[in-house]
């Protein structure tokens, strides 16, 4: 039993609620402890190695094992080693490090569907390559007893090659025939058992002619079909999950003036819980003891800091900046306003994952078709022969085989393989199988702001302007805080001598320079006229001074603004900052329609609320409280340094910090989806031409499975056109 369970089952316990904290760690600590890291830098083979050895070198640790695809290190140490004391470990080794909650996690399987179809095409083409071989004998001109052995040998490598490599194909198929459906696979499973079966009632009857050459052949093409289609969706996963596992797993709970470390799961409403500076709040709550400042820009995307103090209501995931707090807690694990973000993003993906592909509906059309017209050989052949079965059955597999929609299965994975590789040779990822069909869809596109179109990090302004002291000892005063906006000071400015440095948690720093008070820090504190911008102020010689802030646009923003309007795509602006700094910013990159201080949920109303007037909505953000929009929207985007949670809630990622690839991106999709039209018109087209002749009895099934082949390849070479194509 893992850490999790026991602590899972401990849980489940009747007696725990009223067992106290201290009694309750006991028991988890007498176990092994078992911790999850997330690895966001994580890359290559290389820094597996690094982070490894680094662990493993650490006293206390037992093993460490990184998973790079998921990109985390499980740990198993010694009870008296958390995740704190390892996550400083990685830093100096070079690697940014999260804990993760394994309990919240249902570890994703390994690719064994797309290893599996790997294998069937080995497979498949080997037989197809020795069958292909032995048929050079019969075409030949092998006769009698001669044919008839390499027809056996032949049989005998391709039957149980059909009955393999074709399972995908027959499981789909019969699911649909049980929901009363004629799905894509129906034909094609039909194709390979008329195939097969009509070259075994030749072989058994020293016929002339065996097509098992054709059942392998038509497998092979099928399943590299199917390869490619199962590449491009294999890369997405569960945001909902993700989100879960970013809550902290464990708080510090204060059991009559003592401090003991529980897992979330252990942590009642009305505990007391002990959140020092630099850590995440575990759980929701109200202040009752300490004043600090908190970043709340995980879940609002506001970059200023808010004071709190005595009576502040906090939330999970939220980051206590300067100094200690004691909650009261309100709500913990499931019941926090974090994992309520992480429902609501599971319920906008399962709407998402209802998307019907083009090819999903030319199938619904095509695939009654190919059966009706099979049919109809078959007995029409039945009546002009007097009842010749042999001879209607083989117009009637050549009409399927020749029918089956191979190109059509193709039409879209060979596409989007294509366009996934000239987007990601411009720094865009395609996650999501359908992601490029539902980007040429869209006509409108939302932007979150801070970190999406900004890089996130504040820039003073006007700093020339300060007298050179008060430069000085704003500089000194800014290098002992760990404000955001004073961190953003301390490495652009002189410092001087300043004594007696003391920060006040939610206020500022204060100290003595010259003999005089000096101070940086809020408005209120300083005793100075607050401007319309985020500011800090510096107090010095009973003079007041305030330097703005500003955001640096991100690069390529007002040219990826243009291009999406090049192509008449709206752009709306949304944003969990304040009105000032919302409309200021959306006036210098030259957006109109905004909307400031939106939380998570009214982020996801509003994609929700501009797809419901009929719009196709591209939603671009980067954070936690951007993630319910990213999942609702029609299509996603985040960039590759947002949170891991909003990466895996997007189809799409940005592997550079350049916005301009997204009117790139939206550009390629809208030519990828011409592409799929045309190889619909391409397999269309074939089968006009190629229909008649197997419904005459001009093509044999070998034949037929040569032009389906060759139907295959047309598509493919289409597809590839697009890699040829200039943005």
């Amino acid at each position: 039993m893992t850490m999790v369970e026991e602590h899972a089952s401990f849980a489940a316990c009747p007696a725990c609620v009223v067992v106290s904290p201290a009694d309750r760690v006991a028991a988890i600590r007498s176990q092994a402890a078992r911790m999850m890291l997330s690895l966001p830098g994580a890359e290559g083979a290389a820094c597996i190695a690094a982070v490894e050895a680094a662990l493993r070198a650490t006293p206390g640790v037992r093993s460490a094992r990184v998973n790079l695809s998921q990109k985390r290190v499980s740990v198993e140490a010694d009870p008296h080693v958390i995740a704190a004391d390892l996550i400083p470990v990685l830093a100096a080794a070079g690697y940014e490090a999260h804990e993760l909650d394994a309990g919240m996690l249902s570890m994703t399987e390994t690719d064994r569907q797309g290893r599996e179809l790997l294998m069937r095409i080995g497979v498949a083409f080997f037989s197809m390559m020795n069958i292909m071989l032995l048929s050079v004998a019969v075409w030949s001109g092998a006769e009698a007893a001669t044919r008839d052995l390499f027809h056996f040998l032949s049989g005998a490598i391709a039957l149980p090659t059909v009955l393999f490599c074709g399972q995908p194909f027959f499981r789909s198929a019969w699911g649909s025939l049980r929901q009363g459906k004629l799905g894509m696979d129906v034909p094609i499973s039909l194709a390979l058992i008329l195939a097969s079966s009509i070259s075994v009632y030749e072989t058994l009857h020293s016929g002339e002619k065996a097509y098992f050459d054709a059942a392998v052949m038509l497998c092979f093409f099928l399943l590299i079909g199917r390869f490619l289609d199962h590449r491009s969706r294999a890369l997405a996963r569960s945001a909902a999950e993700e989100l879960a596992a970013l809550e902290v797993p464990r708080a510090i709970v204060l059991d009559g003036g003592k401090e003991v470390v529980l897992p979330i799961a252990q942590v009642a409403v009305d505990d007391l819980v002990l959140v020092r500076p630099g850590g995440r709040m575990p759980v929701d709550g109200v202040v009752i003891h300490g004043t600090s400042e908190i970043d709340r820009g995980l879940l609002t995307g506001e970059s200023l800091p808010v004071f709190a103090g005595p009576g502040t209501m906090v939330s999970a995931g939220e980051v206590n900046l300067t100094g200690p707090l004691t909650l009261r807690v309100t709500a913990a694990g499931r019941d926090s306003s974090l994992h309520r973000m992480a429902d609501l993003v599971a319920v906008a993906e399962s709407a998402k994952n209802r998307y019907t592909t083009l090819a999903d509906r030319a199938s619904a059309l095509y695939s009654p078709m190919v059966h009706l017209l099979s049919f109809s050989a078959f007995g029409y052949w039945m009546w002009q022969t007097g009842g010749d079965i042999r001879f209607a059955v083989n117009i009637s597999a050549a009409v399927l085989i020749i029918t089956c929609p191979c190109a059509l299965g193709l039409a879209v994975p060979a596409v989007v393989t294509a366009a996934s590789g000239k987007l990601f040779r411009k720094g865009v990822l395609i996650k999501n199988g359908t992601a490029l069909e539902r980007l040429a869809e869209v006509d409108c596109v939302v932007f979150d702001k801070t970190g999406t179109l900004t890089m996130g990090a504040p820039e003073p302004l006007g700093l020339d302007a300060l007298p050179e002291e008060a430069r000085a000892v704003a500089g000194a005063l800014a290098r002992a805080s760990s404000h955001p906006l004073a961190q953003a000071l301390a490495s652009r400015l002189p410092t001087t001598e300043v004594t007696e440095l003391r920060e006040v948690p939610g206020y500022g720093v204060e100290g003595l320079w010259n003999g005089q008070p000096v101070r940086l820090g809020r408005a209120e504190w300083i005793g100075a006229t607050p401007l319309a911008l985020t500011a800090t102020y510096l107090l010095m010689a009973g003079q007041t001074h305030a330097i703005g802030f500003t955001d640096q646009i991100r690069p390529g923003a007002e040219a990826a603004i243009a291009g999406l309007r090049a192509q008449g795509i709206a752009v709306k602006l949304v944003s969990g900052d304040t009105k000032a700094a919302v409309g200021a910013f959306a006036d210098r990159v030259g957006i109109t329609d905004w909307v400031a201080g939106a939380l998570p949920a009214e982020k996801a109303a509003l994609v929700q609320e501009i797809t419901a007037q009929g719009h196709k909505v591209l939603m671009v953000g980067d954070g936690l409280n951007d993630t319910g929009a990213l999942a609702a929207a029609h299509v996603s985007i985040s960039p590759a340094q947002a949170l891991d949670a909003a990466r895996v809630a997007s189809d799409i990622v940005l592997l550079g910090r350049d916005l301009s690839a997204i009117a790139d991106a939206v550009h390629i999709a809208r030519q990828a989806s011409r592409r799929m039209v045309e190889n619909f018109g391409i397999s269309g087209a074939y089968n006009v031409i190629a229909v008649p002749l197997a419904l005459v009895g001009a093509a044999t099934p070998l034949a037929a499975a040569l032009a389906m082949s060759l139907s295959s390849i047309t598509v493919s070479l289409n597809a590839l056109r697009l890699r040829q194509w200039k943005s």
